[in-house]
């Protein structure tokens, strides 16, 4: 594998990643060629492997084997923790902090001047839709609410490669709306963001999916070559016909 080469175009890639659990396999030998700009999506129920997968990616769990490289550095690569942004789908704040001080502490952990944090700041509180609940306690916002904030966190260092899991669960449709008018803005930069969801609608929305059932990548492709190879009216039911086909 040339990893200069791999560098200049993919954001991610994995040979044969691999997670087991006292002999259960949640992640079965995983290959992901994820390109720079990407915004891909990942889905599949609940157990499907997909938070191990984001986990191994950002170091947070050692694979059982294989390998994986993020923008050419293999994981874990100290050297990428400035570039990395990750939500996830547990609880990422501090709970006896406020909405600002969360923010802060995030900021300072990597070293953003406070000229850029302010500016950050106010951007993601409007994005978050928290602007008049900047100086609440985490404690006091409702479960939609720290999620948001959790969101928040990941992005204030403005990172090029984002790990989102579950990032719009419990938030309002209106609001969701206003969530991927930033993914979508973010991915006009550059950035590459891999996310996880439940949400159809949302997946549609993505350049690249996933689909995971077992521990296994059972199907990959834009969302239109997923419905047409399956004959599909929409992507829920190119889903179930790709599952039928892994236990076939």
């Amino acid at each position: 594998m040339n990893m200069a080469a791999a560098e200049e175009e993919f954001a991610i890639l994995t040979k044969d990643l691999r997670k087991e659990y006292d002999g259960l396999v949640a992640v079965s030998d995983l290959g992901l060629r994820i390109r720079k700009g990407t915004l891909y999506g990942m889905i599949g129920p609940n157990g499907s492997g997909k938070t191990t997968t984001i986990k191994m990616l950002v170091g947070l769990l050692r694979p059982t084997s294989g390998e994986a490289f993020l923008m050419g550095e293999k994981v874990p690569a100290v050297r990428n923790i400035d570039r990395i942004g990750y939500m996830p789908q547990e609880m990422g704040i501090y709970t006896d902090l406020s909405v600002h001080e969360n923010l802060e502490l995030f900021s300072d952990m990597y070293s953003i001047g406070k000229g850029d944090f302010r500016r950050r700041e106010a951007e993601l509180l409007g994005m978050i839709d928290l602007e008049e609940r900047k100086g609440s306690l985490v404690s006091h916002l409702s479960g939609g609410m720290r999620h948001r904030v959790s969101l928040a966190c990941a992005l204030v260092h403005d990172p090029d490669l984002i790990f989102l899991d579950e990032p719009t669960v419990g938030v309002d449709p209106e609001l969701r709306v206003g969530f991927w008018d930033h993914f979508r803005e973010l991915r006009r930069r550059g950035k590459t963001i891999v996310l996880t969801t439940h949400y159809m609608d949302e997946a549609v929305r993505c350049d690249v999916v996933g689909m995971m059932r077992q521990g296994e990548l059972i199907a990959e492709g834009t969302p239109s070559e997923l419905m047409t190879v399956t004959g599909a009216g929409n992507l829920e039911d190119a889903f179930l016909s790709y599952a039928g086909r892994a236990r076939a």
